[in-house]
């Protein structure tokens, strides 16, 4: 049996015969020189891929913590950071702050992607002066976008949040915290989603007039039928119900109208923290078995139970929140930043037990096991909750992959966690809507 290399030594002699018998002398050798050369090359034997043990190493070499969070998109549903936008003037999201947790040196520490930029007014604010505020906060948050064309992009669908990463830009969602600022107007809903609002969490801390909050005495047994059509032409618009800060009841009421997944945009376990405004296990395998997504909240009280129940003693942070609105008064920036850093100094005094950012994870790992790794995301509130030790701003984000992949996590599974699960979840509501009938153009 002829080895590899046979071939080419016949062709080689072949080619030596050959040009001997057309030519002699210096030229016959130069010529046979050419061909040896030429033979050499084309015969030598082709470089080869790594085999054995080098090769399983190169295949078994996992990504790093790192290299995960590099190629996710890191999305968070639920930020404050419009307060300081609109009460504070003289604020630069394009500046390093120390104090808060957003700006865009720190998101771009923390491998944020997208931010939901929360339109947030008070429940006790109403009527015109609501929509009022409203439509001042959502121009905050283009005006933002405005000023730092180079690292902020307006988006309103999930290609918009995949086109601004591909640019190396973060991408400035928009969603209303508190159906109260529609004033019970389905026009002004409207109005809303055409400048940009893509979900709207149907209550704040107290009722309005169609739905029942968590955090206020029952009045409506849930939806009304108005807050029913809230629902439905949330669907048809293709903005996300959020249900965050709803009653237990309401919650229900929209699972079984909504004919698309929904969201809670900024809430966590209440199995591990027993405040209203969590989920229970049983919330959130409906959640799941909706297609939706909770997003885990990173307020102090919301995380730990033994922190809960201390400032329960003091009225909880619903009613720290009001005496600090009262005292900053009424600039909502000051009053959020104010309260977090009292309670971070009482954490480090220990008047209130100390609450690290690894209860995020265990949150986060929480509710992955009850509803699924499918239907789990970021939802930090940053610049409107007290953030955990560890967690005092989005640079400190690659944390959370880091935990999660030590947890036995796959990468992409930490991937869905990071951002994946809420886009999926935007997708499925833009589909939706092109599915719905606009009623106004319907035959009469």
């Amino acid at each position: 049996m002829r080895g590899r290399d046979e071939p080419c030594e016949s062709q080689v002699h072949s080619g030596r015969r050959s040009a001997s018998h057309r030519i002699s002398g210096m030229r016959s050798r130069r010529l046979l020189f050419t061909l040896l050369m030429m033979a050499g090359v084309a015969c030598a034997p082709p470089e080869r891929s790594p085999t054995g043990a080098a090769a399983d190493k190169a295949a078994a070499a996992p990504a790093t913590p790192a290299d995960i969070h590099a190629r996710a998109l890191v999305v968070d549903s639920h930020d404050d950071t419009t307060q300081r936008l609109f009460y504070d003037k003289a604020f630069d999201l394009g500046a390093r702050h120390p104090d808060g947790n957003i700006d865009i040196p720190r998101m771009r520490e923390g491998g944020l992607d997208a931010l939901f930029f929360s339109i947030w007014v008070p429940s006790d604010v109403t009527g015109p002066i609501a929509v009022k505020r409203a439509l001042q906060l959502i121009d905050s948050v283009h005006e933002a976008v405005r000023k730092h064309p180079n690292d902020f992009v307006l988006a309103t669908t999930a290609s918009d949040v995949r086109r601004a990463a591909s640019e190396k830009k973060i991408a400035a969602l928009m969603g209303m915290e508190g159906g109260h600022m529609i004033d019970d107007d389905l026009g002004t809903l409207r109005d809303y989603a055409r400048l940009g609002v893509r979900y709207l969490t149907l209550t704040h801390f107290k009722n309005n007039n169609w739905a029942d909050s968590s955090t206020d005495t029952p009045a409506h047994n849930g939806l009304t039928d108005f807050g029913k059509d809230v629902v439905r032409e949330l669907n048809r618009l293709g903005v996300m119900v959020d249900i965050s800060h709803v009653a237990d009841k309401t919650f229900a009421d929209v699972l079984e109208i909504t004919t698309v997944p929904v969201i809670a945009s900024h809430s966590s376990c209440r199995a591990i923290a027993r405040h209203p405004r969590n989920m229970t296990d049983e919330m959130m395998q409906a959640l799941a078995k909706n297609g939706g997504v909770i997003m885990i909240n990173y307020e102090v009280s919301f995380l730990s139970e033994e922190h809960r129940a201390a400032g329960e003693k003091s009225g909880g942070v619903v009613a720290a929140l009001g005496q600090m609105s009262k005292k900053c008064g009424g600039d909502e920036a000051c009053s959020t930043l104010e309260l977090a850093r009292v309670t971070r100094e009482a954490m480090a005094k220990g008047t209130l037990p100390a609450v690290s950012w690894e209860k995020i994870v265990e949150h986060i790992d929480h509710a992955a096991k009850v509803a699924g790794v499918d239907h789990v995301g970021l939802g930090s509130d940053f610049d409107g909750a007290t953030m955990p030790i560890g967690m005092e701003d989005a640079s400190q984000l690659p944390k959370l992959t880091a935990a999660l992949t030590a947890k036995g996590y796959s990468a992409v599974d930490v991937e869905k966690i990071l951002g994946g699960n809420i886009l999926r979840v935007m997708e499925q509501v833009e589909q939706g809507a092109a599915r719905v009938p606009d009623p106004s153009k319907a035959p009469r």
